[in-house]
């Protein structure tokens, strides 16, 4: 066959062969592969064409036959990347299991055992579950309302057990080699924050309510500034207040509020703030732009009720129709209602007291007593040298004793003496200490700030609705 080619032909094509596999082997291997170059013979000419991206082409040849590197040197040019591909596959991480569960909605009256029964499971499974590592046993609390589910898997057998308490919370319970281990799974809420401003023209919860607070949030408005300002008496028409507050979001839909972070209340022209402060130690409490602390020492009051006879040592008894000084304070309120601790102490006195009925007599400090009486029946634990808390239940309205009706007759003694309770001077809850004062500053300054940014873009909408 090479007879038909001229012998220059021949020899050119030979030559071209050479400088192509030359070339080839002694160039770089890390760019080859994107930068390959080509080369054309033309037989008939006896030229030999170089084409690529650093070589300008050469004009078009007839007869054109392509000559590459052989498989071996190509293999030896490939990238490390490129070897990586042509490696085989990593095998595929089998899927995870296919579960079949089954959901029951908790009902007043179920038990872990029914529940177990409903899903096709006996109490020798449930046991099993139930004392398993972790924090299995706590599936044995149920609460109605909650939602339990049971997960089968393909084998028959059961393979999980999930308690939703809340949307945040959880109790995961999973097979674990030939037993069971459970955790709790906590979510964390998105927190963003909301204002709130309103002007009480009737009362507080409605002006709150208009404002787009809810009834918790309401409660907790008139409990911080409750130790200073008697929401049923001394609240006027024209009062304003202001709330910077929690809103917690779950997978971006809102679950609920959250605390208060400061708030503003003007009660007949005097302003009182309170700010939520977290101490090193990790207590919360409100407090003052000054650091002192929004509570006092006692409640102004113990009960959330209206007065039904005030303090007055000049009264006529309602009974005895004779003229005896009413040394304490009446709420009236439903026979049941709870009656609070109006400051931590310790009981001195609690059972039947005569005239006064079911009563508990508290001991604050050296000279300072608080009373409560004609009580239905007395809190858990209430007796004689237990310790209270303030706030904490001590009892419950009633009519017993010489009354006419259920209510909470409340007597504030100091030294003996009573003192008018919605009147007397409270002392002050203990203030932030000296070593948390700077960081106390710091906190303040930047709250006082975000409640009075929120105000000013509440009244710069405020304005331009009206427009």
């Amino acid at each position: 066959m090479f007879n038909m080619f001229p012998k220059t032909h021949i020899t050119i094509a030979a030559a071209a062969t050479a400088l192509v596999t030359s070339a080839v082997l002694m160039s770089p291997s890390s760019d080859v592969e994107a930068k390959r170059m080509s080369y054309a013979l033309d037989l008939s000419e006896g030229t030999a064409t170089m084409s690529g991206p650093a070589h300008q082409p050469a004009p078009q040849a007839t007869d054109e036959v392509a000559v590459s590197a052989p498989a071996s040197v190509q293999q030896k040019q490939n990238s490390p990347a490129q070897v990586a591909e042509s490696k085989p596959a990593e095998p595929a991480t089998p899927p995870a299991p296919v579960l079949d569960w089954q959901t029951y909605k908790i009902k007043s009256g179920d038990t872990l055992s029914s529940l177990f029964k409903k899903a096709g499971w006996n109490d020798g499974i449930m046991l099993s579950v139930i004392h398993g590592d972790g924090k299995a046993d706590e599936l044995q609390r149920l609460y109605a309302g909650e939602t339990i589910r049971f997960a089968r898997d393909s084998a028959g057998e059961l393979a999980a057990v999930e308690l939703q308490r809340s949307k945040l919370e959880s109790l995961r319970i999973e097979k674990s080699g030939d037993g069971y281990a459970g955790k709790s799974v906590i979510r964390e809420p998105e927190v963003r924050q909301s204002f709130a401003s309103g002007t009480i023209d009737g009362s507080l919860y409605l002006a709150a309510r208009e404002a787009g607070l809810n009834d918790r949030l309401t409660m907790e408005l008139a409990g911080i500034f409750g130790w200073n300002i008697d929401f049923v008496y001394d609240v006027r028409q024209g009062d304003q207040f202001e709330v910077v507050y929690e809103e917690l979001y779950l997978d971006g839909e809102r679950l609920e509020n959250g605390r208060i972070l400061s708030a503003r209340f003007i009660n007949r022209g005097e302003e009182n703030i309170a700010l939520l402060y977290t101490d090193s130690n990790g207590d919360s409490d409100y407090y003052a732009p000054d650091g002192k602390s929004m509570r006092k020492a006692f409640l102004r009051t113990p009960i959330n009720a209206r007065v039904s006879s005030p303090f007055n040592l000049q009264r006529r008894h309602p009974v005895l129709n004779v003229v005896r000084p009413h040394e304490g304070t009446d709420y009236g309120a439903p026979t049941g209602t709870p009656i609070k601790a109006a400051g931590g102490g310790r009981v001195q006195f609690a059972g039947w007291k005569g005239g006064y009925g079911r009563t508990v007599v508290l001991q604050h400090g050296d000279n300072i007593t608080t009373l409560y009486a004609h009580m239905s029946r007395l809190g858990k634990g209430i007796k004689k040298g237990a310790r209270v808390k303030q706030g904490e239940t001590i009892g419950y309205v009633g009519a017993s004793g010489m009354v006419t009706g259920p209510h909470l007759h409340y007597e504030f003694r100091v030294n003996g003496v009573p003192r008018n309770s919605r009147r007397v001077q409270l002392p002050d809850a203990k203030p932030v200490p000296a070593t948390e004062m700077a960081r106390f500053k710091q906190h303040t300054q930047n709250h006082l700030a975000q409640l009075e940014t929120f105000r000013e873009n509440y009244q710069q909408l405020a304005l331009a609705s009206d427009e």
